[in-house]
């Protein structure tokens, strides 16, 4: 005689996960999961940014971490936002090229003012990665010489322009060039 029992199996009812952010300055809370209005675990920071955000100050060029484009400031340092999953954020502060200036005035951050002043952009597609790799850099080191700004930038590309109009704004907004 055979006898077959049934496997009887309850679900237990599973909290939804949850991330949170501060992203220039705002706590920003966002449901993971695969759900239309959920942040898919597989999303990029870049995705999430402009997409879910709206922040579309970042740029995605290469979409492999090649180009610098993407970058932003993860807890004040310089990282590439396509290579970087949102559910890796969990407490981190991000800051986008939105999150500089003075939102009060409406003032640019002596940075940006610099690219403005030295034409250090043309399309303006890279500025907004240059901008942030420049801001890291200074953020650890206030008084970089030429040869230190340029390793800095090392990982930012640019088709339009000549570099050294980069160099020059970002060594104006240093210490050195106050």
């Amino acid at each position: 005689m055979v006898v077959r029992t049934q496997k009887y199996t309850r679900k237990r009812a599973r909290e939804t996960d949850r991330i949170s952010l501060t992203v220039n300055g705002q706590v920003c809370t966002m449901e993971v999961g695969t759900a239309p209005h959920q942040i898919d675990p597989a999303h990029t920071l870049a995705y999430t940014l402009r997409e879910t955000l709206g922040l579309t100050g970042t740029k995605v060029s290469c979409d492999h971490g090649a180009c610098g484009s993407c970058t932003i400031l993860i807890d004040g340092k310089a990282a590439l936002s396509c290579m970087t999953l949102t559910v890796e954020c969990e407490g981190k502060r991000i800051t986008t090229i939105e999150g500089l200036g003075d939102p009060g005035t409406g003032a640019l951050d002596p940075l940006q003012q610099a690219f403005v002043d030295h034409t250090a952009f043309q399309c303006g597609f890279c500025t907004p990665g240059m901008i942030m790799s420049a801001k890291a850099l200074l953020g650890e080191n206030p008084s970089p010489t030429e040869e230190e700004v340029k390793e800095g930038l090392s990982g930012n590309f640019c088709r339009c322009i000549s570099h050294y109009h980069v160099v020059k704004a970002v060594l104006a907004a240093s210490c050195k060039g106050r």
